[in-house]
């Protein structure tokens, strides 16, 4: 049994890929291969011809690993670029849900008190339930679910992690 000395760490990576079928499946595959764990995946195409897409990648490992990860992901014909963007420098990562909540009375006016501190926004309401969209980090989002569970979450949609680099300079 080999003992892993190195610590985990959290690593979001944008990958820079031709749009066409099957890409994805590649990049899973040797996740999959791998054993590797992906902890959030976002795919969209990023050009007006919609030939490139961004697909970002969240993913838990020591550095051995993820430096693996990248170059085998670069080895790939159709990726044209991997950015490691927590070892980039400053960038900015958001998260996008739904949130579905039901209640009435004093429940429905602190879910509207509560949405209106996270800056949550009502995209469906009824007479007894709401729908909000939010935006934000991770930890906001999981907050607002937390509490929303005390109050009558129904349900919950993500989009996962989506990224990139801080300043003027593009990926």
């Amino acid at each position: 049994m080999k003992i892993e000395t190195e610590a985990r760490e959290r690593h979001v990576l944008t990958v820079l890929v031709d749009n066409e079928a099957g890409v994805l499946a590649k990049i899973a595959g040797l996740f999959t291969a791998r054993g590797y764990n992906i902890d959030s995946l976002t795919v969209a195409d990023i050009n007006e011809s919609h030939q490139v897409s961004r697909i970002t990648i969240v993913t838990h490992g020591p550095p051995s690993q993820i430096d693996q990860i990248r170059a085998q992901l670069e080895r790939l014909v159709p990726v044209h670029k991997v950015i490691d963007l927590t070892e980039q420098g400053p960038y900015v990562e958001r998260e996008l849900a739904l949130v579905k909540v039901a209640g009435t009375g004093e429940a429905r006016v602190e879910m509207l008190r509560l949405a209106d501190v996270f800056r949550a926004k009502p995209v469906d309401t009824t007479t007894s339930s709401f729908v909000f969209e939010l935006t934000g980090a991770r930890d906001k989002i999981d907050t607002f679910v937390a509490l929303m569970r005390e109050l009558g979450l129904v349900e919950v949609g993500r989009t996962g992690v989506v990224g990139m680099t801080r300043g003027a300079q593009g990926s």
